[in-house]
């Protein structure tokens, strides 16, 4: 009398677990950032790689603006259930927190780190017919004529890094922020600015292929594919090797055990090699950190960020 039933159920627990994944929750993703760049890649690399591991359907939610403020205001207020992350980095979940006294949000307390993904380096780059050829060079031109240097956003990792140079070496120069990183390169390729100092990725083509000179990098090693530029400790500039890095956040509050297990499943993505060459390509160097390491790492960059805009005096009002 009982078999029918039992084989019905059994037959239809496929069907069941088909259903309950359909209607899962889908895990949104913010990404402060516009679509089509570097932190958009890599929120739909990951997150599409994380799927299977979860068993939920992963969205990325492009939310661009205000320097990072927005899209990561946006997840501050979210509701702390697991369904919501921002794709953070060094200025929304650091430098903002002190270039910007108005900040919505506290980088530390409104959000629970979940894991730190990649890092990119940046380098320092001048036109092709720029008569300095070194770094020291352009230093020596900085403290006798008057000099100009691009950043990519004023408040930027870029405007910051460059700031600290200005003031370290006792150049005289001014900042001309511009509106992303493109328009900063194209102004320095074609001369309108002295210098800028950039993500690496996204004026790595243009050294390639001869329109800027790149006077540093700051890698611990001089990278493999342009092996003719020093790192900034070979250029007598240690203290411009600061990367650039992103990382998972979740609003604060949101359970351990979703943390734990939404962090395992985006860093296995890493693992993966299809994953780790897309990156690659992209200029991202991945650097998988699990939540309780991720946390103490984004607590000592919110002092050295503070630090460095403290010395250099830069600020963003509103």
């Amino acid at each position: 009398m009982l078999r029918r039933p039992l084989l019905a159920t059994a037959l239809a627990l496929p069907w069941i677990a088909r259903a309950a994944r359909a209607q899962a929750a889908p895990l949104r993703i913010i990404v402060p950032a516009p679509p089509g760049g570097p932190t958009d890649m890599l929120a739909r690399v990951l997150g599409e790689k994380a799927q299977a591991a979860l068993d939920r359907p992963v969205v990325v939610d492009n939310r661009a603006g205000g320097g990072g403020v927005i899209g990561t205001e946006a997840a501050a207020h979210a509701a702390p259930d697991g369904n919501t992350l921002v794709l953070g980095h060094n200025q929304t979940h650091a430098s903002n927190q002190a270039l910007m006294p108005q900040l919505p949000y506290d980088v530390v307390k409104s959000f629970t780190p979940v894991a730190k993904l990649a890092t990119v380096h940046h380098a320092l780059v001048v036109p092709a017919n720029s008569p300095a050829k070194t770094l020291r060079g352009l230093i020596e031109r900085g403290r006798r004529e008057h000099l100009s240097y691009a950043s990519s956003q004023a408040g930027s990792a870029s405007h910051v890094i460059s700031e600290t140079l200005v003031r370290r070496e006792k150049l005289d120069a001014t900042h001309i922020p511009y509106r992303g990183a493109a328009p900063a390169a194209t102004d320095t390729v074609s001369g309108v600015v002295d210098f800028y100092t950039a993500t690496f990725p996204s004026v790595a083509s243009l050294i390639r292929d001869g329109r800027l000179r790149a006077l540093e990098v700051g890698a611990p090693a001089r990278l493999a594919d342009f092996p003719e530029i020093p790192t900034a400790a070979e250029a007598g500039a240690p203290y411009l090797a600061v990367d650039a890095w992103f990382g998972l956040f979740a609003p604060a509050g949101t359970a351990p055990e979703a943390v734990e297990r939404i962090a395992r499943a985006m860093l296995d993505g890493l693992n993966d090699p299809a994953v780790e060459e897309r990156l690659s390509a992209a200029g991202f160097t991945a650097d998988p950190m699990l939540p309780g390491p991720f946390a103490a790492f984004q607590k000592e960059e919110v002092d050295r960020w503070a630090e460095m805009v403290r010395l250099t005096g830069v600020k963003i009002e509103g």
